[in-house]
């Protein structure tokens, strides 16, 4: 089935609706026909898909601040990579009610992932090894 998804690789902003906060996640996932912000950026409660990448620097943004931002504007589902935890791990977030995920999955790097629905995709982690 094809899915007229767009996948976008950091630069492109989100506008989270609601506080119409901008955010540059490292990749979205967006319909062709997602609802933006003006012309430049794409509105969070249209997305199917964020993700980020944990680095030393984004670390507390990453876990603490973006999943809440996220939720709050409606993002189906959230990805977290993060390679400095100790172990390395890879988290999906997913059906956002109240400002909050209310589904948190966690897997070691490596292992395999399933990304529910709107996504509906079994993620091999070991691609970010």
């Amino acid at each position: 089935m094809e899915r007229k998804w767009h996948a976008h690789v950091g630069g492109v902003n989100v506008c989270i609706d609601g506080p119409r906060d901008s955010l540059i996640p490292d990749f979205a996932l967006a319909p062709a026909d997602c609802p933006r912000w003006g012309t430049l950026e794409l509105r969070s409660s249209g997305l199917i898909m964020v993700a980020e990448i944990v680095s030393p620097e984004s670390a507390r943004a990453d876990r603490d601040d973006k999943p809440r931002v996220y939720a709050a504007g409606g993002v189906p589902v959230m990805l977290l990579v993060d390679p400095i935890a100790t172990p390395a791990t890879v988290t999906v977030l997913s059906d956002p009610e109240g400002g909050a995920y209310q589904a948190v999955t966690r897997v070691q790097l490596g292992k395999p992932l399933h990304l529910p629905s709107p996504v509906g995709f079994d993620l091999d982690t070991s691609i970010f090894l």
